[in-house]
């Protein structure tokens, strides 16, 4: 974990030393306030940090503070800064590359020429460009947490199954994922994505990992109104990466206490009628890293299993499917991606998952299946949504 921080923070320090050598240079401050600027930046830097070095020391932010808030939401704030910046800069070096070539072969001037024989209308242009791009990254911003914030969306999904049975026809699932409850994601909000899970009476629930970002002692309180759950055929839970990252064994412990079956590379037979589900879950791909006895394992989800009319995994990350595949499941129901939640993620997201979000049908040289990626029911880290809208998945068996 400290080398991952390591590197987290090496990112960020690139990030962010981009982001200020090409905004504060250009504004030509005197020494004193360019000084400022460069140490406000610092501290924004740092801050997202405070809350994981706190918790490290064995302490915790009591509650969602305006810290954490400020914290978060300037990180994707300059996240969406840098990729701006960088198209920005992107282009312009393009354009500048075009227009030099064009120039060679016409042997002449042209008139941007003149521009950039001016280095004070230059400069001019560049710092209404920056107060221009900084301005649309605030309206971004704001726009991304009201996305994030908002309820989230009801996904309705319908999954064929062959030879699906009448008696499981119509059989409905909701799934939630990665609530990531913790520093700006609290009770209200959970309660408002239980309030909505059981307006739409499912058969079953599916909760496919990261509950929580913080320990059971901190966030037992927030975390309190999943007890309120309830379908006919039982609620099930997976770990995700992040249950590792808060101490796994305590939040087993804990989500089992609220009513759910945790499925730890095991499975149940969900009937209904004549019609018998085979219902695995495994845990989280990383999980094996962090507590060797949960090193993930779909083959002993699925070891021992009697023959039943549907075969459904449970599986917190998206590639747990190449395990999975040669087992023959109907269903693989993840979570994990976010959708990407806002840029730059959606580009970083498929260098790590087969898929990304929706319904995809897994095909490979060992087998085949359905998949289906949730967008998470929450959100992680920077308070931002954007093209990206949180889900709660209400999936829907048919012949």
């Amino acid at each position: 974990m400290p080398i991952f921080f390591i590197i987290v923070f090496s990112i960020l320090s690139l990030v962010y030393g981009y982001i200020g050598w090409r905004l504060i240079p250009p504004v030509h401050l005197p020494a004193a306030w360019n000084g400022l600027a460069w140490a406000a930046l610092v501290i924004f830097l740092i801050l997202p940090f405070l809350p994981i070095i706190l918790r490290f020391m064995g302490h915790e932010l009591a509650r969602s503070t305006l810290l954490a808030w400020i914290a978060y939401a300037s990180l994707g704030f300059f996240f969406l800064l840098f990729t701006v910046l960088l198209l920005r800069d992107l282009g312009w070096l393009f354009a500048t590359g075009a227009q030099k070539l064009i120039t060679l072969v016409r042997a002449g001037t042209l008139a941007g020429d003149a521009v950039a024989s001016d280095p004070e209308r230059r400069r001019f242009i560049l710092q209404m460009m920056n107060l221009g791009l900084v301005g649309i990254t605030g309206a971004l911003t704001g726009y991304g947490i009201f996305e994030a914030r908002r309820r989230p969306a009801i996904v309705e999904v319908t999954i064929p199954i062959r030879n699906l049975p009448p008696d499981l026809q119509g059989f409905r699932i909701v799934q939630i994922s990665d609530l990531h409850v913790g520093l700006t994601v609290r009770r209200d909000w959970l309660q408002t994505v239980v309030e909505m899970t059981r307006a739409l009476q499912p058969d079953l629930i599916a909760f496919t990992g990261d509950l929580a970002d913080g320990s059971v002692a901190h966030l037992q309180h927030d975390v309190a109104p999943l007890a309120e759950l309830s379908a006919p055929h039982g609620c099930y839970f997976v770990t995700g990466n992040h249950e590792y990252y808060s101490g796994a064994k305590a939040w087993v412990a804990e989500v089992q206490r609220l009513g759910f079956t945790v499925l730890m590379n095991e499975h149940r037979v969900v009937q209904r009628g004549n019609g018998r589900i085979l219902l695995a879950g495994i845990t989280d791909y990383s999980g094996g890293q962090f507590v060797p006895e949960h090193a993930s394992s779909p083959k002993a989800a699925f070891a021992g299993a009697p023959p039943c009319d549907a075969k459904i995994l449970l599986a917190h990350q998206p590639r747990s499917v190449f395990a999975a595949a040669p087992l023959g499941f109907d269903l693989q129901i993840s979570g994990h991606t976010h959708g990407g939640q806002f840029w730059p993620w959606k580009l970083v997201v498929p260098l790590e998952q087969p898929y990304v979000a929706g319904l995809h049908h897994h095909r490979s040289a060992n087998g085949a299946g359905w998949i289906y990626i949730s967008r998470g029911t929450g959100y992680w880290g920077p308070p931002i949504r954007l093209g990206a809208r949180s889900e709660i998945t209400v999936i829907t068996l048919t012949a």
